[in-house]
């Protein structure tokens, strides 16, 4: 990958799973992270390891529903290592309680656009005036295939997740001039730890008929989606959403 070394960024959620993967993957290409998650424990934990490795990377506490944790995990990166030259927002969660909408309660949906939307408008609040002022960078947010594939099932998630898109697009629209890049990335179902746990094989093995592929995800596939899109490799890509997903779901 072209163009990470050196460059300073932010991994949201990145106390395991995807984010994990991600954050090493990041300083594998010679970045330095900051990984920030609400269990702080995991954060720690993975930075540490990255450290042991010979990486850069340091793990705090995030919030990402709160302004002010937002503006902290963005100031972090500035002192631990003096910049700031894209943001990974990867926060998801708050499905619990969510089903159909006529059974959806509202403190569901509440939750779910607090994790799955307005922690994403707030990352790009606290990160987009250090971006712009260093001369541009990146924002990379994570979606969900569920926001395009339509569920019975389920209706907060792929509600919260289509307004990342929205907020997508209006940052490269709005910025892009100043340099920035804004993307999201739209996994498919991949074999994370809290995924793995919840799942019965049997559905796993349902999961991959449906699937044009060898296997299911892993949080590597969307690391080097994310590391590509941070990097100098990724500068001409601007306001696109991009579905990660073994062909589980086809899109243009």
């Amino acid at each position: 990958m072209q163009g990470l070394a050196g460059k300073i960024g932010i991994v949201a959620g990145g106390g395991r799973g995807i984010g994990a993967a991600t954050a090493r993957r990041l300083v594998g290409e010679g970045a330095s992270i900051v990984i920030g998650d609400i269990e702080e424990e995991w954060a720690a934990r993975t930075a540490s390891a990255i450290r042991e490795e010979g990486g850069k990377a340091i793990g705090v506490y995030l919030d990402g529903t709160k302004a002010c944790s937002q503006a902290d995990i963005v100031a972090a990166a500035l002192s631990e290592f003096g910049g700031l030259d894209f943001y990974h927002s990867n926060l998801a969660g708050g499905t619990q309680g969510d089903v159909d909408i006529l059974d959806c309660p509202e403190e569901v949906l509440d939750r779910s656009f607090a994790i799955n939307a307005k922690s994403h408008f707030l990352a790009s609040q606290a990160a987009l005036p250090v971006l712009i002022e260093r001369g541009g960078g990146s924002m990379i947010y994570t979606s969900s295939g569920a926001a395009s594939s339509g569920s019975a099932f389920q209706v907060a998630y792929p509600m919260t997740k289509n307004a990342i898109h929205a907020l997508v697009r209006h940052v490269a629209r709005k910025f892009g001039k100043q340099g920035i890049r804004a993307n999201g990335i739209c996994p498919g179902l991949v074999m994370t730890e809290a995924v793995a746990q919840h799942l019965t094989d049997e559905y796993v093995e349902t999961m991959l008929e449906t699937v044009p592929h060898t296997r299911l995800g892993k949080p590597d596939d969307i690391a080097g989606a994310v590391a590509f899109l941070a990097s100098d490799d990724g500068e001409w890509v601007n306001g696109q959403v991009w579905h990660v997903n073994g062909g589980g779901l086809f899109r243009d």
